[in-house]
C-alpha cells in the first residue's frame, strides 16, 4: 500500500510541470505568429496605395477635356482682360468647343452603326437604354456648347471677366476653372446657399 500511495505521489507533480511549460510557450509562438502577420500585412498595403494612385490621375484626366492648355502667367502691372488674356480664353473657349462638337458627331455615327433590330427583347431594351443614356449627355453638351458660344459673344463684346452680380474681376484662375464663369466666388455661393435654403 505504501508503494503505491508513492507512485501516486510521484506522478502528479509531472503532470503539473507539463502543463506549465505548454502554458509558457503559448505565448511565444503568438508573438511570433503576430509579427508575422504585420510583416505580411504592410506590402499589401503600399500595393493598394499603388494601385490607387493611377486610378486618381484618370479621374482627373477624363473630367477636365478643355484643361489641355498652359496657365496664363500674368505680368507685373499688366492690365486685366487685356489682348493677350482675351486671346487665351477665346483659345480655351473654341478649343473645348470643338472637342464637345467631335463628340456629337461621334454619338451620331455611333448610333447610326450600332442601330439593328434584335430579335430578343431583352438585348432591344439594353441598346435602347445605351442611346438614351447618350443622348442625355449629348443634350447636357448641347446646352454646355449654347454657354460656351454666349461666352464667345461676351467676349466679342469685350464684357468678359467681370461679375454679372457685383462688377468686380472674376479672375484668372477662376475663368481658367470655369471658362464659362459669370460670377465671383463670392456671388456664386451665396447664390448656392440661397438655392439650398429654398430647396431645403
Amino acid at each position: 500500500m505504501a508503494a503505491k500511495a508513492k507512485s501516486k505521489t510521484t506522478k502528479t507533480p509531472a503532470k503539473k510541470s507539463t502543463a506549465k511549460t505548454t502554458k509558457t510557450a503559448e505565448p511565444k509562438t503568438k508573438a511570433k505568429a503576430k509579427t508575422k502577420a504585420k510583416a505580411k500585412a504592410k506590402p499589401k498595403a503600399k500595393a493598394k496605395t499603388q494601385a490607387k494612385r493611377p486610378t486618381r490621375k484618370a479621374a482627373v484626366a477624363h473630367d477636365s477635356q478643355f484643361r489641355n492648355f498652359e496657365p496664363y502667367q500674368p505680368k507685373k502691372s499688366e492690365k486685366y482682360m487685356n489682348e493677350p488674356q482675351l486671346v487665351h480664353f477665346r483659345e480655351i473657349l473654341t478649343n473645348w468647343r470643338h472637342q464637345l462638337m467631335e463628340e456629337v458627331d461621334r454619338t451620331v455615327h455611333h448610333m447610326q452603326d450600332e442601330a439593328a433590330n434584335f430579335p430578343d427583347p431583352a438585348d432591344r431594351a439594353t441598346q435602347e437604354e445605351e442611346f438614351s443614356i447618350e443622348l442625355r449627355t449629348r443634350d447636357r453638351e448641347r446646352k454646355l456648347i449654347k454657354k460656351i458660344d454666349q461666352t464667345i459673344d461676351r467676349l466679342d463684346q469685350e464684357d468678359y471677366g467681370y461679375c454679372d452680380t457685383c462688377g468686380i474681376e472674376i479672375g484668372l484662375r477662376r475663368l481658367e476653372a470655369r471658362p464659362t464663369a459669370t460670377q465671383c466666388v463670392d456671388c456664386k455661393s451665396l447664390d448656392e446657399i440661397k438655392e439650398k435654403q429654398i430647396l431645403g
